[in-house]
Order: structure tokens, then sequence, then C-alpha cells
């Protein structure tokens, strides 16, 4: 019997033994091959050398300093080459452990820019529906998740959603993708008015939602408008690209395909590749200089910020992706896996959507596809799909509670930049035969 609390208690999981390149080895030998990156983390497959040695290099210099007293070589190089490579007017970085964490300090530091400037009424947050930004209180208050909300609503704080951007389920018959995507956006504007523009703090948004909906990519324009609502009413942009950053959609970061900046960004899985826990939120220069030129910290902080290890791991994945031109592999064999899952899945009777870009793509499951009808939620089909990839070496990311975190399943896939063509068909061949099997 185990003595570890395991997300699902009366399980029985493998264990993990062993990881080389796209595969995990378990204690009996079976192999697995990672569709998902665990979730959407493992950008460089398992095992990877140059990583592993920069791990070591680094232990063996140093394993730990606190912040309070010390900065690191590793830390600063790490946080020159994330600048380096930034959208505009980004020109600091915050290190912490994870994406839940970064979108804690992300909401504190919009908080504090608002207090440091006199504005200290602006204290409300609007997310959208159906995203996910992280299972501490204040991320899982911003997200809206309301499956992963719901048992702990009476601890959130007060947060504000409208929908989604989500044009396979709202997109109304006849309207242009362009109209849909600003019809989205300017719910922001509406809620906006509605709580009071001198109210309003931070609006949150995943700019490729992952893991509650899958892989669902903005409408053309959605973010521009987006943008612009932002600057108009003085609210700050905060795009989490925590799952789909770091090169996980064929560009660096998610958001240079829709031709915007944000005034914070969170990253985290992508950033170290699974080799240590490691996460950051990018900041604007209008941030750092109100906190710089007011009361001179950020009220703010935690025991591991700017791990030595961790920072090592970073800059080693970040340095890998680079050297190898890893981003052009994402693209070409993004489209490689596009291609595949419509040959296998476009005429599919019961898949609805085929959506995402780069690596980071999912399939969505309907009973019906004329009608966009859901399975009923009781079926557990995403437990099923999961269950019968696993049985055949297949390891994806499937979800329930697709359209309203009740309703709707969907498998989401994220491979290591590192996959080949022979890999992405073995992938979909073998999802093919485990949705066929759970449906059955």
């Amino acid at each position: 019997m185990s003595h570890i609390l395991h997300r699902t208690i009366g399980g029985e999981l493998p264990v993990a033994a062993a990881g080389q390149g796209l595969e995990i080895v378990d204690a009996t030998g079976k192999r697995y091959l990672d569709a998902s990156g665990g979730a959407a983390v493992s950008c460089l497959g398992h095992g990877h050398p140059a990583v592993t040695a920069a791990l070591h290099a680094q232990v063996d210099r140093l394993a730990y300093a606190h912040t309070s007293f010390f900065t690191t070589e590793v830390a600063e190089q790490l946080a020159d080459t994330l600048v380096a490579d930034a959208p505009p007017g980004i020109g600091h970085v915050y290190l912490v452990s994870g994406g839940s964490e970064a979108i804690e300090a992300a909401l504190k530091m919009a908080r504090q820019y608002f207090v440091e400037r006199g504005q200290a009424g602006r204290r409300h947050i609007i997310a959208r529906r159906q995203s996910y930004h992280g299972n501490t209180l204040g991320a899982l208050a911003a997200g809206g998740n309301e499956w992963r909300r719901a048992p702990f609503a009476p601890l959130l704080i007060e947060t504000h959603h409208i929908e989604p951007c989500f044009a396979y389920r709202f997109q109304q018959p006849g309207e242009s993708e362009e109209a849909y995507g600003r019809r989205a956006a300017d719910a922001l504007e509406a809620k906006i008015l509605e709580l009071g523009a001198e109210a309003v703090m931070a609006f949150v948004a995943e700019t490729v939602v992952g893991a509650t909906a899958g892989a669902v990519p903005p409408a053309k324009g959605y973010f521009k408008r987006v943008r612009e609502i932002c600057d108009k009413y003085g609210v700050l942009l905060i795009l989490d690209e925590v799952m789909c950053g770091m090169g996980r959609t064929g560009s660096l970061h998610a958001c240079e395909q829709e031709g915007i900046a944000p005034d914070l960004m969170t990253i985290a899985k992508g950033l170290g590749g699974g080799y240590a826990p490691i996460g950051a939120v990018l900041l604007g220069e209008p941030i750092y200089t109100a906190f710089a030129e007011g009361s001179g910290l950020f009220q703010h902080g935690h025991t591991y910020i700017g791990h030595p290890l961790a920072c090592a791991a970073g800059l080693a994945v970040q340095q890998t992706i680079k050297r190898d031109n890893l981003l052009a592999n994402v693209r070409t064999m993004g489209a490689h896996l596009r291609r595949r899952l419509g040959e296998r899945f476009g005429n599919h009777a019961h898949v609805g959507d085929i959506r995402g870009r780069g690596l980071f793509q999912a399939i969505e499951l309907v009973e019906d596809r004329l009608t966009k009808q859901p399975f009923d939620p009781a079926r557990k089909l995403h437990a099923k799909v999961k269950k019968a990839a696993m049985a055949r070496g297949l390891m994806v990311y499937p979800m329930g509670g697709t359209i309203d975190g009740r309703q709707g399943d969907h498998v989401l896939l994220a491979p290591p930049f590192i996959v080949s063509e022979s890999q992405i068909d073995e992938i979909v061949e073998r999802l093919g035969a485990a949705v066929d099997d759970a449906l059955g």
C-alpha cells in the first residue's frame, strides 16, 4: 500500500522507472510513448544529455542560495535570456517554481502596481469561463474551471468571468471568424463598464486555452481587440502561457502570433521541460518602474524562487531549443500532426473538432457531429480514452467538462519538440485505436 496521497485514491499507477527521448519505461519494462509531454511539460523529452549535464555541473557548483541574501550567475543568465527573447516592453523576470506560483505572483504584481500608483481602488480581476490558471487559491479564483472551483468556492476571492473565445462552440452560423472574435472580445469591455473601469485591475487569459477546453486558439483579431480595450481603460493584460508558451505553438511565445504584447506574462512547463520545477513572470517596464520608484520592493516571495538547479535546467532547455532550431521542428511536425489527425479523425462519426497550433492540438469528442451534442458526462469517456491509450503504451491528456465544466470530452496532444514524423504517425495510430476502443 502506498503512503502517498495520490491524485486518485484506490487506483493503481505504473511505476515510472526510466525515460529516454519520447518514451517512459515502467518497472515492468513496458514502454509508453509520451504524446502529451506529461501535462505539456516535457518539451525536450526525457533524459536529454545537454540538460542533465547542466544539472550535474550546477549541483557540483552550488545547489541553493536564498534570494534574500544572494543572486546567482545562473539565475541572472536565465533572466537575460528570457528578456532578450520576450515580447516588446518586457524588461524583467520574477522566477518561481511553477505555473500556479507564477499566476499568484502576477495577480499580486497587478494589485501592488496600482497601489504604488495611488489607484488602490482597482481590485477586480476579470478572466474567462473554461480557463485554467492553477490550483492555489488565487489562481483557482481567477480560473474558470467550475469542477475545480466548486469545493473551494467559499475560500476564493471574488473574481469575474466572461465567455471564452471558443469558435467551435460559440461562433454563430453565418458569423465570420473576425466578427466572432470582436464580439467575444467586446464582452470584456462590457464587463469592465459593469464593474466600473476605475475598479478593474487586470484581465487574465490563456493565449491558447489548454487543459480545460483543449488547445482552443483565439479567433482572428480577438487579442488585438482585447489589447485595445485594456489600454483604453488602463487595465493590465496578464497572459497565461504556462501551458501554451515557450515554443509549444511554434513561436516562443504564443502571443507573437497575435501581434500583441502583454503587461505581465506567466510561463512554466516548457521553461524547464520537467527537469526541475520552475516558472516565471515576465513583467513590463512600467510595472517594474512603479515598484522601483515606489516602495522599492515586491511584497511577495517563496523559499525556492530563483533556485540555482531549476535555473540551470531552464537555461539549458532554452539554449537547446535555440541551438537545435527546435521551433522549426515544432512548426513542421505540428503541420504533420494536423494532417495525420485530419486523415484519421476528419470523418470520424464522434470527433467534432480538431484544433490547436504547433505541437499543441486536440480532438473534441461528440455524440453527434451535426448537432455537436456531447456524450453523457456519466459515461466518463475521457477517462476511458486515457485507460485505453495507456494500455496501448500511449500517454495523452484527456479531460471532461470541455464545454461548461460538466459536459464535453476532449483529448489533448502535446508531444516533445524533438518528435519525428514516424513517431507522430505512431501516436495518431494508437490514439485512433484507443478512441475506438473507448467508444465501443
